[in-house]
């Protein structure tokens, strides 16, 4: 493909300023087409993003001669239906994150586009952030020594509508796979094997009485390394907003290394017996465009995109060990 000509399916609130515009300045990318159900709303993205097609039909933007690839951007529940339906017009997919609601509709994606013989992409987009290569490359440089242990916590405060299901589909399992622990611990986790190759065992405990939605609002888990290193994490997003706390500390040998996940503005700190260094590293605009240039070089034979349906499916393996669902 000499250019790559995005369609995309859902281009509801992550793509107006996450992955949206990142198809529009990647090189070599082009965004051509965008669908919602809504007519007005798919009409209204277009305009304000200079979009020259718009679409309510999902049939009528693959069937597009001039998409020649298609990103799935709708909630969770949509993600396999949209793969069953995009994957026979044999175009690259790009799927938003966590890539399905459990394990299995994973497993089911890669099997549709592997027998239709399309590469199938998933938005773990870290793996292309400029704040984690930094921490990875400290952590190859082996200035804490070897890792030890690590343990996260991700405390957030609930919003008004957590506890409306109907007003925020992120707290509704059937839609999500679970709650707010689905939406993030994913990046986490896909960050995690990143940096420390994959996780053979999960456990945990989970519990969903806090807040008034059936999603979990408290998880706290143990998870092992095939390496052998240890890791704990704790969920809670029923906190007071003084509690609100995002935090990765990764124990070493010869030091430590704390770095915030979802914060480009918590400083990456490194203490060792040398004294404290912090490095800011600031998130680009659009967070999703380095993700999306290393997709556009692979389908142009230049290069290789980190996040496949394969690499993506463990985080939610991981996540249905910790729930105790596998």
């Amino acid at each position: 493909m000499k250019t790559i000509k995005w369609g995309i399916i859902g281009c509801g609130a992550v793509c107006e300023v996450k992955s949206g515009p990142g198809f529009q300045q990647a090189e070599n990318s082009g965004l051509v087409a965008v669908m919602r159900r809504d007519a007005e709303k798919a009409k209204d993205f277009a305009e304000r993003h200079g979009v020259p097609k718009w679409y309510s039909d999902a049939h009528e933007l693959i069937n597009d001669p001039e998409v020649n690839a298609i990103y799935i951007a709708t909630p969770p529940k949509f993600h396999l239906e949209y793969v069953r339906l995009a994957a026979p017009s044999g175009k690259p997919i790009y799927v938003e994150k966590p890539m399905g609601r459990n394990y299995a509709e994973c497993l089911e994606m890669i099997e549709i586009c592997e027998s239709a013989g399309v590469p199938l992409f998933v938005a773990y987009y870290r793996q292309r952030l400029p704040y984690f290569l930094k921490v990875k490359s400290i952590l190859d440089s082996g200035v804490i020594g070897t890792p030890t242990s690590l343990s996260l916590e991700l405390f957030k405060s609930p919003k008004p509508n957590d506890n409306n299901p109907a007003q925020n589909w992120r707290v509704d399992p059937d839609v999500s796979g679970g709650g707010y622990f689905h939406d993030l611990a994913s990046h986490q986790f896909d960050l995690l094997e990143f940096l420390f190759g994959e996780i053979e065992s999960a456990s945990g405990s989970s519990n969903s009485s806090l807040l008034a939605n059936p999603a979990e609002d408290f998880v706290s888990a143990t998870f092992k390394f095939s390496s052998g290193l240890v890791g704990t994490g704790n969920w809670n997003f029923a906190v007071n907003p003084d509690q609100v706390k995002d935090e990765m500390l990764i124990q070493g040998t010869k030091g430590s290394i704390r770095f915030g996940f979802f914060n480009g503005d918590i400083p990456i700190i490194v203490e060792t017996d040398a004294g404290q260094e912090k490095y800011q590293v600031p998130y680009p605009p659009h967070v999703q465009q380095p993700l999306i240039q290393s997709i556009v070089d692979e389908l142009r034979d230049e290069g290789k995109c980190p996040s496949s349906g394969r690499t993506a499916s463990r985080a939610n393996w991981v996540m249905d060990q910790v729930l105790g669902r596998i």
